[in-house]
């Protein structure tokens, strides 16, 4: 990997140096089938790189990620490619004015879901492939120069096996020998260009609208994904949520959609959730469902589609011109799909769930050693890899809500609307967003960048409340602390206790300066039962209680009628535990008491990751089995209250097999497996059949017989990386040895069943089991670091760091790495660092939880 990078220093005199007119790349994909004999199966790739030299200088390097190189010329002079090209990189000089590189080059196929990603589905031996290159990936298909301000227009021609389909950015066609040609994009970066190529099921829609003036604009729409998953493909909602996204954007923004049709892809073994490709988006296929998911998983489908949607405006249209600025792209993305789900969806609780579940992972990254200011100082291709984090997601999103009410909404959308205007199909840095936001709102966005943009750390608000001899407020204080005070724009509301209801009854919007602040308007008002800063979500903050507030909510969180008011101070209570603040077992007797009435499904599902998390990290080790027997007692019991056939029964059903161990809970999973048993309303499909089967796995109930024959049943690519996981969860010395061997020792897993390898080699009852590897980590990971790809290299140092042995050695080990590689990757030493910190997390968290013995 070392050698594979670029530095900002280097991208910038490079773009000093030239500009490029464009690309025409051709690919031949033939050999993606049939036999490939030994080695790395690769395919012909051939670009002609036209650019011309605008700088001083007669020398620059070209980005190719290729096993060999057949030819190099260069204005028709030809360079010797064992000269001229090093493995990640192709050497050039004598450049003149006018350039017209061609390199002629062997680049490989991919198992890592990096470059030109191949797929052979078990279900029938179908081969998919599709391309992801974000950061820097596309040199690992064709020759370019591989940063987001060299955007060029690109020409693609594929040569694919008979019976195929391409598809790519532009809309394409196959000629009378074969050939796909596609139309050649508007001016766009390396990183989002696609080939997507195989015998995929496609469906197609068109989307139109009329503008006022009568001009019509008509998209033409496509959704595809592998033929084993046609029959549980749902494209009318997909189209249903693209459309009305399409709607949104274009009543919003002003611009109308820049690059033609508009496919989606939902492609096997896919890193992330989505990429906004454009013309043609790529999403993991994991959002076709194959079984009963609830409304928060389509909720969740929606906001992706939505997210990558505005990619086309911010991304696609207007590029940072470094990855400095990844927010410019990102956070807005993140905030938008919000935005637009709210108010152009079925979805209009959307803000609930990203108060609940978007913020935490803010939070989270946030806290860590690592954290960054939104606008983030990346040095190199390796920190932008590692920045795709909660930082620029989610606290960005956040940053950006906060924005809307400091600027207000109007202000906002007319600054975007000049943005794009201003600056399409070019780059930006964060002073021209911020000039446009100037004009719009006319506020002071320099300081608001400066507070909110160019500083990192979550601050804290807590109130302060005293009481006159009547019981009413005679003074309602905020106090805010943090390494940086920043300006909040916050709402604090007031709730008391009504006919067994939790109500507002007063709310004042504020402005939150410095270490404390006076909401003089709430003088006089009558004592709340709880008094909730932050109400209604508008800033970035953690929320901290009164003792009075505290003790309201141990008693009555079910009965806040009000679901965003319920979402926050579950998210409030648990950034409490995580702090040490509130023992772990009180977390989870709260979520006990409560998460039965929590209406929302995807507040209930935050709160059942949480409660497992609290027993498995913050508990003290001694309680722990009381802990886990208490969540299973908990979630048996709900799965049985709950109505039949319904989202939340399905939700307990999931949260009970991730909980059980007792004898009886696992005979029941059997029954359930073999018919034996029932839950009324219950259908157990094939998805849940594997969720029942794992923790018999992971407890000795499952062998490879046992396994193999629920893979005889589903015998998928999905059903495969279940299975996967299962065999590695077994507790076995051996299965562990084995499952350690295939992801440490081999690289001849594929990205998603190292993923599930890892997930099953993992298993908080197996602390023991697992407890050897802890020194193998250790002094394994510089050599992964350096010999696998970077995704890959990120899944092993996260997976397998060993923070199930949550003692003080573990992390005494950890410090005496970081001392020993003070060299090692910073990308690389980054991770190690997060890792320690959520260890040192929990051992703090746990001697809070054994205080409270």
């Amino acid at each position: 990997m070392p050698g594979e990078n670029l530095s900002r220093d280097e991208a910038r005199e490079r773009a000093e140096l030239l500009s490029v007119d464009g690309y025409e790349v051709y690919l031949d994909l033939r050999s993606a089938v049939g036999e490939s004999g030994e080695g790395v199966r690769t395919f012909r790739s051939v670009t002609t790189l036209r650019f011309r030299r605008t700088g001083t200088g007669d020398a620059t390097f070209v980005d190719l990620v290729a096993p060999s190189v057949n030819a190099v010329t260069l204005n028709g002079r030809a360079l010797d490619p064992a000269v001229v090209f090093d493995g990640s990189r192709i050497a050039v000089d004598g450049l003149a004015d006018e350039n017209v590189l061609v390199v002629d080059a062997q680049c490989a196929y991919s198992r890592t879901g990096e470059g030109m990603h191949r797929f052979v589905d078990p279900e029938d031996g179908e081969v998919y492939l599709y391309t992801q290159y974000e950061p820097a990936d596309a040199r690992r298909v064709f020759a370019n120069f591989e940063q987001p301000d060299l955007k060029a227009p690109y020409r693609f021609e594929v040569d694919a096996p008979e019976g195929w389909t391409v598809w790519s950015n532009g809309a394409g066609e196959q000629d009378a020998e074969g050939r796909w040609r596609f139309a050649e994009t508007a001016p766009i970066s390396t990183y989002i260009t696609c080939v997507v190529a195989g015998p995929y099921h496609y469906v197609t829609d068109t989307y139109k609208r009329v503008s006022a003036d009568g001009t019509e604009l008509v998209i033409p729409l496509g959704a595809m994904c592998r033929k084993g998953l046609a029959k549980h493909f749902d494209a009318d909602d997909v189209f249903l949520i693209t459309k009305q996204g399409f709607d949104f954007f274009h009543d919003n923004f002003d611009f109308p959609y820049p690059f033609g049709k508009y496919d989606q892809a939902f492609v096997p073994e896919y890193n992330l959730g989505a990429m906004e490709n454009p013309g043609m988006v790529t999403f993991r296929e994991e959002y076709i469902y194959r079984g009963k998911v609830t409304q928060a998983a389509y909720e969740r489908r929606a906001n992706v589609i939505l997210h990558e949607m505005a990619h086309m405006w911010f991304g696609d249209l207007v590029t940072m011109v470094w990855w400095d600025d990844l927010w410019l792209k990102e956070s807005f993305a993140d905030f938008m799909g919000s935005f637009s789900l709210a108010e152009a969806t079925r979805f209009t609780n959307s803000w609930v769930t990203f108060a609940n579940n978007r913020k935490a992972w803010a939070y989270r990254a946030d806290q860590l050693p690592s954290t960054h200011p939104i606008t983030a100082d990346i040095r190199d291709l390796e920190d932008a890899k590692l920045n795709f984090d909660g930082i620029t997601y989610a606290k960005g999103a956040s940053v950006l809500k906060q924005l809307v009410a400091y600027a207000g909404r109007d202000a906002f959308l007319e600054g975007a609307r000049r943005y794009f205007k201003r600056h399409a199909y070019g780059n930006t840095r964060l002073a021209d967003l911020l000039t446009v936001l100037e004009e719009t709102s006319g506020r002071d966005m320099k300081a608001w960048a400066k507070s909110w943009l160019q500083t990192s750390g979550v601050n804290t608000l807590t109130p302060v409340v005293t009481y006159d001899a009547e019981g009413r407020i005679t003074e309602l204080a905020v106090l805010q602390e943090g390494g940086e005070l920043r300006p909040h724009r916050a709402a604090v509301g007031l709730y008391r206790l009504s006919d067994g209801e939790l109500v507002r009854y007063a709310r004042v919007e504020a402005d939150i300066t410095g270490a404390s602040t006076v909401v003089a308007e709430l003088a006089g008002a009558e004592k709340p039962d709880l008094v909730l800063v932050n109400d209604d979500d508008l800033t970035y903050c953690k929320v901290r209680f009164d003792e009075g507030s505290l003790a309201t909510l141990r008693a009555h969180l079910g009965d806040i009628t009000d679901p965003l008011a319920r979402a926050l101070c579950w998210s409030a209570l648990w950034n409490l535990t995580r702090d040490g603040l509130m023992p772990a077992r009180d977390f989870v007797r709260i979520a006990l008491d409560f998460a039965g009435r929590e209406t929302d499904i995807g507040v209930l599902q935050m709160v059942h990751a949480w409660a497992q998390s609290a027993v498995t990290h913050y508990a003290a080790p001694d309680w722990r089995p009381e802990g886990g027997r208490l969540l299973a007692e908990g979630g048996l019991r709900e799965l049985r209250l709950a109505e039949p056939g319904s989202e939340h029964q399905l939700t307990w059903a999931r949260f009970f097999a991730a909980v059980a161990s007792s004898e009886a809970d696992l005979q029941l999973l059997e029954g359930l497996l073999d018919g034996s048993a029932a839950v009324d309303g219950l259908d157990v499909d094939q998805e849940l059949r594997w969720a029942f089967l794992e923790p018999l796995a992971t407890h000795g109930r499952a062998d490879e017989a046992r396994i193999g024959a629920e893979l005889s049943r589903d015998d998928t690519a999905t059903g495969k990386r279940h299975q996967v996981r299962c065999l590695a969860a077994r507790p076995s010395a051996a299965v562990k040895a084995q499952a350690w061997a295939q992801v440490v020792e081999s690289d001849a897993l594929s990205n998603a069943l190292v993923e599930a390898t890892i997930a099953g080699f993992v298993r908080p009852s197996q602390r023991e089991l697992i407890a050897p590897y802890a020194e193998k980590y250790f002094a394994v990971i510089e050599r992964i670091w350096a010999e696998r790809s970077i995704q890959i290299g990120m899944d092993v140092v996260r997976g397998l760091f060993p923070g199930l042995q949550d003692r003080p050695e573990t992390l005494a080990a950890t410090d005496a790495w970081l001392g020993e590689h003070a060299d090692a990757a910073p990308a690389l030493r980054r991770l190690v660092l997060e890792a320690r910190d959520d260890l040192a997390r929990a051992l703090r968290a746990q001697e809070c939880d054994g205080r409270a013995l």
